[in-house]
């Protein structure tokens, strides 16, 4: 795993890090939020796949696991 990321802001990257950067906030900040919210993100996707395959189970249904 790297230490350190090199990165060259586009014009692009720049402007939104500028918008979303809060005040105060660094830019590696910035950036370590966006990848938890990216994260954060993929979990959700994965729990949403989940809570559609498990959609029809009836937990009642099932013996007690006592």
């Amino acid at each position: 795993m790297p230490t350190s990321i090199g990165f060259r802001p586009t014009p692009d990257d720049e402007r939104i890090l500028r918008e979303a950067g809060l005040p105060g906030e660094r830019t590696s900040d910035t950036l370590r939020r966006a990848l938890r919210l990216l994260d954060h993100e993929r979990w959700l996707v994965q729990f949403r796949a989940d809570a559609e395959a498990l959609n029809g189970e009836d937990i009642n249904a099932e013996p007690e696991a006592w």
